[in-house]
């Protein structure tokens, strides 16, 4: 693998692990098995690509396509609560509805970016290269979106939302709404997952109606491969393995993609197959740890 794959794994885990952090609030905290990221990314983008396009500062766009991912999380958590649909299917509903929405929003499939100034411009006018300048900036989104679920998960709402993914029969009778708590975590997951489109648009200079295909399954592996690291027994250990699963998963992917043995090598269209590979040898990491122990 080349510098350049190994410096563009890191950049890419850094970025998305913003997506793999709402993908663990969902499904680990709030035991909410949630489609619809695989829609609140792309709509992020779209969002953020038309407001820069509309010269709209490109922060302020981050900060609206936050906003529109967390708009299809509230859709999602509505169709589950109030109008008593499966968390799966409303979930997978919203992801449906949401790429039409998109395609109104941007008014094409594709809509580039290509000499607009991006939040990576403030970073690379001091000289870095636009793959450092991204590194940077994603570090920092990284570590402050992780810091802020640490300290939200010892909130008494970060709390009782942890409890409604344990148990949401004790919580409804401690008097805790289970709704609000689904509205609050869902909405706030697709708001992390649409900040890291609009990210990852202005990153890869286009926004495109299909970019989101597969991002739940990547968000996924991400906290899978951070459990078998990184084991959960606290929030911390948690939030840190969810980060450093998205890079060792991007650099799995990075490995993979330059493989090769004689004439064979991996093509992009491998890229699923791979991703479940990755997620089997993570599930079973634990296991075969625990045996190896026992027999020493």
């Amino acid at each position: 693998m080349t510098t350049y794959a190994l410096l563009g794994a890191v950049e890419h885990g850094l970025m998305f692990s913003l997506m793999a952090l709402g993908v663990f609030l969902t499904f680990r905290a709030l035991d909410f098995p949630d489609l619809s990221v695989d829609g609140s990314f792309p709509m992020g983008a779209a969002v953020c690509a038309v407001c820069i396009t509309k010269g709209i500062n490109p922060y302020a766009a981050v900060v609206a396509g936050g906003f529109a991912g967390a708009g299809l999380g509230f859709v999602t958590a509505f169709l589950n609560t109030k109008l008593k649909i499966l968390n799966l299917l409303a979930g997978i509903l919203t992801m449906i509805a949401s790429y039409s929405v998109i395609l109104r929003i941007m008014g094409m499939p594709n809509l580039p970016l290509l000499g607009y100034d991006t939040i990576f411009t403030p970073i690379e006018n001091l000289g870095f290269s636009p793959q450092i300048a991204a590194i940077i900036f994603s570090a920092c989104a990284a570590v402050l979106a992780g810091l802020f679920l640490i300290w939200f998960f010892h909130t008494d709402m970060g709390l009782a939302l942890r409890a409604t993914g344990d148990n949401m029969k004790m919580v409804r009778a401690q008097g805790i709404s289970t709704d609000r708590m689904i509205f609050i975590g869902v909405s706030f997951s697709n708001g992390l997952v649409g900040l890291c489109g609009a990210i990852a648009a202005q990153s890869l200079g286009f926004s495109d109606v299909n970019m989101g295909i597969g991002t739940v399954v990547a968000g996924l592996a991400s906290v899978i491969v951070g459990e078998a690291v990184l084991s959960s027994r606290s929030v911390l250990r948690a939030v840190i393995g969810v980060i450093l699963g998205s890079m060792i998963y991007r650099m799995a992917i990075a490995y993979a993609l330059s493989f090769q043995i004689g004439d064979f090598r991996f093509s992009p269209g491998d890229l699923n197959m791979i991703t479940a590979v990755i997620v089997v040898a993570a599930l079973t990491f634990p296991g075969m740890r625990r045996k190896v122990g026992v027999g020493k």
